[in-house]
């Protein structure tokens, strides 16, 4: 339990989290009451419709997750007091930096600003109240930005970094169990106490003792299935592509990516800009399809297991994606804006890096008798781990319910020119 406590929140995923007056009034905050009105997984509601939980939550989980794992005596027997408070905030405010609609908002970012969300949450930590108030209860508002993004780079303390942004970070273990649990598809139970527990610091980095190994192969399974089932679901991509759209037809009226300051940016949130997209003529009709659920169709979907990175690359480069929907909608004889190339490494789609492009070498260990560590290659003890770290890659196109046949028959024939050494699987 944290220091001078406050109160209790009740969290439909971990119970009764804790908080101390400081976290009361970071809470109360206005950057992060603003997460009540970002909705986690935006356009999975057309999946599933109990998705309708937001970045607080989420971020008062992350919160809890980070307290479990700061009180394991391996840990804890590290730090002191401060860190842990500092590092129990810094969780809860890792996402404040977020846009409208979350993940969706990033493509605009990117493009336009060179930026991430994380880039602007430690702007928003830093620069707005939030610091104020940090600072007041006697932390530098410049170490709790880089800690909530994984960026403290303390001496002898990289392990702290890793609790938030890692391959097994408290954000991973707590987005796939709430996930799962607000939109129903829950593939496979992780014990993420079983992880926490089993957590340990060799050097300075952040280990997981072999003893918990299945609760680390059940974790991984889960990312990649939630991935598939929730993030990459063909429809919640439909709705999220549409949302895409239409901000990047209104920006240029709408000035989504011209604001100044933390509170300019603040002033963003689902509400605002939904209303806005709905009254601004250039993207007020893809809105009106959203609310009557009509979506764009999947027209073509094809899936690529290979361990070369090729494919990835061609996938990876816009350049190339603009040149093949050239081709497409050329052959399908509609307008190039018609035709929409989705793949899993775009920054619009939720979690991207948590499965198909970060490393899955987690630093694991064995113990002896006399309590001595050995450091241990994990892929070299789990074959699952091997067997994940295979290379795969979705790719679909995407199209208007009318031109859905024409767009099919066209990118059949297109894609036959890929390289047919890559694994292919329909």
């Amino acid at each position: 339990m944290p220091k001078a406590y406050w109160g209790e929140i009740k969290d439909p995923v971990h119970g009764y989290v804790y908080i101390s007056e400081d976290e009361k009034n970071v809470i109360d905050s206005f950057p992060m009451q603003r997460l009540r009105r970002l909705r986690q997984l935006a356009g999975s509601e057309y999946v599933y419709p109990g998705a309708n939980h937001t970045r607080f939550e989420h971020c008062v989980g992350v919160m809890y997750l980070a307290g479990e794992v700061l009180e394991n005596p391996n840990i804890s027997s590290l730090l002191d007091g401060e860190e842990v408070d500092m590092c129990r905030i810094s969780a809860l405010l890792h996402d404040v930096g977020h846009g409208p609609f979350s993940h969706v908002f990033e493509q605009l970012l990117i493009r336009d600003l060179e930026k991430t969300h994380e880039d602007i949450t430690s702007w928003i930590i830093e620069k707005s109240e939030v610091g104020d108030k940090l600072s007041k209860m006697g932390y530098k508002p410049k170490e709790v930005a880089g800690l909530a993004v994984g960026k403290l780079q303390k001496p002898d303390r990289a392990f702290l970094d890793q609790i938030i942004s890692s391959a097994v970070d408290v954000d991973k273990q707590d987005f796939i169990v709430r996930d799962t649990y607000h939109t129903g598809a829950e593939y496979g139970f992780i014990d993420v106490y079983r992880l926490i527990h089993a957590m340990d610091v060799l050097g300075e980095n952040l280990a997981v003792e072999l003893g918990a190994l299945s609760a680390l192969e059940a974790f991984m399974i889960a990312r990649i299935e939630s991935f598939k089932s929730i993030y990459f679901h063909r429809v919640g991509r439909a709705a999220q592509i549409m949302l895409a759209t239409a901000m990047e037809k209104a920006n240029g009226e709408l000035g989504l990516t011209a604001f100044k300051t933390p509170e300019d940016y603040m002033a963003l949130d689902d509400y605002t800009v939904w209303a806005a997209l709905k009254k601004c003529p250039a993207s007020k009709a893809i809105i009106g399809d959203l609310e009557n659920r009509r979506m764009l169709k999947c027209a073509y979907e094809r899936t690529f297991y290979e361990k070369d990175t090729m494919i990835s690359n061609i996938f990876g480069r816009e350049s190339y994606r603009r040149q093949m929907q050239s081709e497409i909608a050329k052959e399908s004889g509609i307008n190039i804006e018609s035709v929409i190339i989705d793949v899993p490494t775009v920054p619009s789609v939720p979690y991207h890096h948590a499965v198909l492009m970060e490393s899955m070498e987690i630093p694991v260990f064995t113990k002896n008798q006399a309590g001595e560590k050995n450091l241990q290659r994990l892929s070299e003890i789990s074959r699952i781990f091997e067997t994940l770290k295979g290379f795969m890659n979705i790719l679909r196109v995407y199209t208007d319910a009318a031109d859905r046949e024409k767009v099919e028959k066209a990118t059949a024939k297109i894609l036959g020119k890929i390289p047919s050494a890559a694994k292919i699987s329909f």
